[in-house]
């Protein structure tokens, strides 16, 4: 499982004001985005046009992680913190281990699709405290040193009803809101019935709950999607299985020759200066970075750029697929992966 050093979850325990939760909502920020990379290279890793079963259940997991980070930057705005996404420090240096003290010797690498790095990697950044034994896949780690995201979260959550005053204290005009997440998910943060409401959006599409792999809604928890994609079969409803689901559902194919050999962790540095191969490594970091840019700016005060940013978004995935189609230099048999390294352009300077 995710495994948070208890320091963050004692911090929120322990806050008296409300700035004191700025600092641990940022580190929320970058948790959900340092995710994405991992997430889109391995969807991004598959030959045009495959594995149109895979692609699906992975694109739905990057999109609610998409939305898990808008969550969190709404409710710092309406704490009345201020979110920093165009930042070095925000990127995390891949392979590496996830923000907030992650325990255990989880490390996150950019690679391309495999069974293994959804079980090994996917599944346990995902997995829940106490994992549901659908017919006993296979067993849950029982480490209790460490916290779960999930507890953190519960906790900030206990924080934000036991010290916030009803009325939000940030600038409603900050809030972002946008036709590409549901409005019942993306909302505005004003209240602080609002604030609790969403913590349990982010919980329970992570993570289900604790007595169904899916949420509210009836939406298979992020956890659970991967373990349908490791299992090769869909989760589906059962009423003679231990919490009414088991993986009997459709099979979920997998031909392994349909992953493009991307090279693991690659690196811009790694590349020929001046060759056109390291140009198109640098671009895909120029379009990384505006995205960046792009969502600082949403989040502090621009809510309309969002469109703008989804957009670059776009552009990305075109670019990285023609990187994971691009044979690596003096490197036999890869192709080249993207290396999510921010790039500080004095255009594009930001005042956090």
């Amino acid at each position: 499982m995710l495994k948070i050093s208890p320091q963050f979850v004692n911090a929120i325990v322990n806050a008296e004001r409300l700035e004191e939760l700025y600092p641990l909502l940022q580190n929320a920020i970058e948790l959900e985005h340092a995710t994405i990379p991992p997430y889109l290279t391995a969807l991004f890793s598959f030959k045009p046009n495959t594995e149109t079963a895979i692609r699906s259940i992975i694109h739905s997991i990057v999109i609610e992680e998409m939305l898990h980070m808008s969550i969190a930057a709404n409710i710092l705005n309406a704490l009345g913190g201020k979110p920093d996404i165009a930042n070095p420090n925000f990127v995390p240096e891949y392979p590496t281990h996830l923000p907030m003290g992650i325990g255990g010797s989880l490390i996150v690498p950019i690679e391309k699709f495999s069974r293994d790095l959804v079980k090994n990697v996917f599944m346990e950044i995902e997995e829940p405290e106490e994992p549901l034994d659908l017919k006993k896949t296979f067993a849950a780690n029982e480490i209790t040193t460490f916290k779960t995201i999930g507890e953190f979260y519960m906790a900030l959550q206990a924080k934000i009803n036991d010290i916030a005053p009803e009325i939000l204290p940030g600038d409603p005009a900050k809030q972002v809101t946008s036709e590409f997440f549901p409005s019942d998910q993306l909302y505005p943060i004003l209240t602080k019935e609002d604030a609790i409401n969403a913590i349990n959006i982010i919980i329970e599409q992570g993570e289900g709950t604790s007595t169904s792999p899916v949420d509210e809604e009836g939406e298979i928890a992020h956890y659970y999607r991967f373990q349908e994609i490791y299992v090769g079969k869909e989760l589906v409803k059962d009423p003679t299985a231990p919490h009414g689901y088991s993986f009997s559902g459709p099979e979920i194919p997998f031909d392994e020759s349909n992953v493009l050999p991307m090279f693991p962790n690659t690196k811009a540095s790694m590349l020929p200066a001046g060759s056109q191969e390291r140009r198109q490594v640098d671009l895909f970091n120029q379009s990384y970075s505006d995205l960046l840019y792009g969502l600082h700016r949403t989040f502090n005060g621009e809510p309309g750029y969002l469109n703008n940013t989804i957009g670059v978004m776009f552009d990305l995935r075109l670019i990285c697929q023609k990187l994971a189609e691009t044979p690596f230099p003096g490197v036999e048999g890869y192709t080249i992966g993207p290396s999510y390294e921010f790039v500080k352009v004095g255009a594009h300077s930001v005042t956090p």
